[in-house]
C-alpha cells in the first residue's frame, strides 16, 4: 500500500509557524497554529510530505530550507517573483507582503466568481481588494489590536500595558483600563464598519471575508454579513503551490 500523498503549506512567522496539511484530493486534514521551529522540523519528518510551500517574513531562504535538507519534497519558497493566478495591480509588487498575496489567491479559491474584501486581523491589519477578474487592487494597513494597546502603554507615562477583555467592553468604561479596552475594540468595530462602508461606495458588490488570529472577537459584531476563513492564508498558499509544482 502506497504511503499517503501529502502537501504542506506553511506561513512562518518569527517565532512560530502555522501549517496546512492537505491531502492529494486538495482537502485540508489539520492544521496546527502555533508551531516553534523545532516542532515544525519534527512535524515534517513526521508526515513527509511530498510538496511543500513555504511563506515566511522573518528568516532566509537558505536558512530554512537547511533545515529541511533531510526531506525528499519538492519545496516551493513564496517570493515576490513567484508566479501567481493574480494580477497585481500594486504599484511596488516587491513590498507586498507574501500573507497578503496568499490570502487574496485564497478568497478566489473560495469565491471565485464574486469581488472580495480581505480583512486580515494579525499583528498588523490587513483590508485588501480583489475582484472576480483576478486583479489585486491593494488596500489599507493599519496597527492591530494589541499593537494599539502596546502604543498607549509605550508612549504615555501613566497608561498601563493591558490585555484584550475576555468580554467585549461597553462604550463607556469606568475606569483607565476599562476606557482603554472600550477605545481599542470599539475603536477598531468603526474603523472595520467604516472601511467597508467606505469600499461600498467604490465597489456596490463582493463578500466580506475575514481572517486572522484576532477575527473571531469581532466578526459577530460587524453589520454585513461576514465570511470567517481562519485558514484563508495557509489556503491561498496551497493554491499557489499547485499553480507552480
Amino acid at each position: 500500500m502506497e504511503p499517503e500523498r501529502y502537501s504542506l503549506s506553511v506561513d512562518l512567522g518569527n517565532t512560530y509557524a502555522k501549517t496546512g496539511l492537505f491531502d492529494a484530493a486538495g482537502t485540508l486534514q489539520e492544521t496546527h497554529g502555533s508551531f516553534t521551529i523545532a516542532e515544525l522540523i519534527n512535524y515534517v519528518g513526521l508526515k513527509q510530505p511530498e510538496r511543500l510551500i513555504i511563506s515566511s517574513t522573518g528568516h532566509s531562504e537558505e536558512i530554512i530550507r537547511s533545515w529541511f535538507a533531510f526531506s525528499a519534497a519538492t519545496i516551493l519558497w513564496l517570493t515576490p517573483q513567484t508566479p501567481v493566478p493574480l494580477t497585481k495591480l500594486y504599484d511596488t509588487p516587491q513590498t507586498l507582503g507574501a500573507d497578503r498575496v496568499a490570502a487574496a489567491v485564497g478568497a478566489r479559491g473560495l469565491f471565485p466568481d464574486h469581488n472580495s474584501l480581505i480583512i486580515d486581523m494579525g499583528t498588523c491589519i490587513t483590508y485588501d481588494y480583489v475582484d472576480a477578474q483576478e486583479h489585486f487592487h491593494g488596500g489599507l494597513i493599519s496597527p492591530g489590536l494589541r499593537m494599539r494597546f502596546k502604543a498607549m502603554h509605550s508612549f504615555t507615562q501613566r497608561l498601563p500595558l493591558i490585555e484584550p477583555p475576555d468580554e467585549f467592553p461597553p462604550l463607556v468604561g469606568k475606569s483607565t483600563s476599562h476606557a482603554m479596552q472600550s477605545g481599542v475594540m470599539n475603536g477598531l468595530i468603526a474603523e472595520l464598519q467604516g472601511i467597508i462602508d467606505q469600499y461600498r461606495r467604490i465597489y456596490p458588490d463582493f463578500q466580506v471575508i475575514l481572517c486572522g488570529g484576532d477575527a473571531p472577537l469581532f466578526e459577530s459584531r460587524l453589520k454585513e454579513p461576514i465570511f470567517a476563513a481562519p485558514e484563508l492564508v495557509l489556503l491561498g498558499l496551497y493554491r499557489i503551490l499547485n499553480y507552480n509544482v
